[in-house]
């Protein structure tokens, strides 16, 4: 968590060697499973990205093609990391939009980008990164372009889709109330560092940096994280 532009997003495109290489110099250590992946070479990083670390960027246009039919850009990602035939590509793909919560799967499967609503595509890119039951799902900023109903919608799904698929979730977000009702763990950044991390409930009771309190302080119901938690759930019933 931090203010825009303090590297959050930078970090998370890092992970998967995404930064131009010609305008970012990543140093250091990125390991993942006893792999140091900063050494990797681009096709050890292909088998990695989909298959074993995914992610879901705050716009879903930036993830799926305006020409292509949904379904089979979530079929592709099975093509890409499993040995399979197209047709069962296409037939995990529909289970896997099922599981994200889209109804009409038939419908959905064969719709392009521009037919869904913001709600909808947000769960289509969910379902691509998950599709390869991925051990790590980098999150960043997932909710920012929907409304609050669907906001509050997708939090749920990624709770439940989280204990289901037995992931790790890096949760790149501004605001403390989404971080209060999905984050085990809380790292604040600030200008380019990570300043302090805790449990969310420890940082807003005793924060040690005056950057982290006032971040945390600026919500106005995330008092702990159980209390943040039940704030969420009692704004989905009202709506």
């Amino acid at each position: 968590m931090g203010e825009s532009g303090c590297g959050k997003t930078s970090i998370a495109l890092s992970l998967l060697g995404l930064l131009p290489k010609d305008h970012a110099c990543v140093s250091g250590s990125i390991s993942f499973r006893g792999q140091e992946m900063l050494t990797m070479n681009d096709q050890a990083l292909q088998r990695i990205r989909g298959a074993e670390i995914s992610m879901v960027c705050q716009e879903p246009g930036i993830s799926l093609s305006p020409v292509l039919r949904v379904g089979e850009q979530v079929a592709e990602v099975f093509r890409a990391h499993r040995d399979w035939g197209w047709k069962q590509c296409r037939a995990e793909a529909e289970t896997m939009l099922t599981r994200v919560g889209l109804p009409g799967t038939a419908r959905i499967f064969s719709a392009y980008p521009h037919q869904l609503s913001g709600g909808q595509l947000h769960r289509v890119v969910l379902a691509q990164a998950l599709a390869c039951q991925p051990a790590l799902l980098v999150a960043d900023e997932p909710t920012a372009s929907l409304d609050a109903s669907s906001q509050a919608d997708f939090l749920v799904l990624l709770q439940e889709l989280k204990e289901q698929f037995r992931i790790s979730i890096l949760l790149v977000s501004h605001t403390p109330e989404i971080q209060a009702s999905l984050a085990d763990r809380l790292m604040v950044m600030k200008d380019g560092r990570i300043v302090e991390e805790g449990s969310f409930e420890q940082l807003y009771r005793s924060a040690r940096h005056p950057y982290t309190r006032a971040m945390l302080r600026r919500s106005v119901f995330a008092e702990t994280k159980e209390s943040a938690e039940r704030e969420t759930v009692s704004f989905r019933e009202k709506i």
